[in-house]
């Protein structure tokens, strides 16, 4: 075990999916893995093991925001072996053509300062991810239907912010559709450690029009984008 997991080497499948809220872990699990079970229950950021589609799958919680993401990406990456992490997180619209409930996938991540976490690189330019996996996912997500946009994204340190949506203003320029607060990490991180990685992010309010989703709405809110990252974990390398 490591100082964040409980779980003993081995518990970890080698592809893991990676929800921030331990909630939403529980239903990925319940819902999508046949024969889950729960190896990590320390700190409340629930992680479980189980197949889908007869392959081993895993999901771990990573909690809110870059630094928190990065002890959980890198215990798994480090110490349990990972070579697949796929996240399964929110983010917000920074174009109205963004709609509430669609799917982004992360074609690049640019950071929104250079002031800021250092390790890895994580500010230093934008990251992207695995090639193979955003061919899957774009495949994917038009076979199965899904609403969904791909391209550039937005990462950020800070959820309250004094300059809200204008410190984006650049990255908007540049044409990116969302923001969320992992990505860049889990693009630097994995890279870091030669394991593959993917962005998919689900939209639950928009900088620019002010909507938002209520939180009555999860995790169902989240299926489609669940269901996608399963389908991608199934196809193995």
């Amino acid at each position: 075990m490591t100082p964040h997991i409980e779980a003993a080497k081995g518990d970890y499948a080698d592809t893991i999916l990676l929800p921030g809220d331990p909630q939403r872990a529980e239903w990925m699990a319940r819902t999508f893995l046949d024969g889950p079970r729960c190896v990590n229950r320390r700190r409340g950021t629930l992680g479980f093991t189980g197949a889908f589609r007869g392959r081993p799958v895993s999901i771990q919680a990573t909690g809110i925001g870059v630094s928190s993401f990065l002890i959980y990406a890198h215990e798994l990456l480090d110490y349990y072996g990972a070579r697949t992490l796929i996240r399964t997180g929110t983010c917000g619209g920074l174009s109205a053509e963004t709609r509430l409930r669609s799917l982004v996938i992360s074609q690049s991540a640019r950071p929104e300062n250079t002031e800021n976490g250092r390790v890895f690189g994580l500010y230093e330019a934008d990251a992207g991810p695995d090639p193979a996996l955003l061919a899957c996912a774009l495949a994917k997500a038009a076979e199965l239907g899904i609403d969904h946009h791909a391209g550039l994204t937005a990462c950020t340190d800070i959820f309250y912010h004094p300059d809200a949506r204008a410190r984006y203003a650049d990255a908007r320029t540049l044409g990116a559709l969302a923001v969320d607060m992992e990505t860049s990490a889990l693009y630097r991180i994995s890279a870091h450690f030669g394991a593959r990685a993917l962005s998919l992010l689900t939209v639950v309010d928009n900088l620019v029009t002010g909507e938002q989703t209520d939180y009555s709405e999860r995790q169902e809110l989240f299926t489609d984008m669940s269901r996608l990252a399963f389908e991608i974990a199934a196809q193995g390398r």
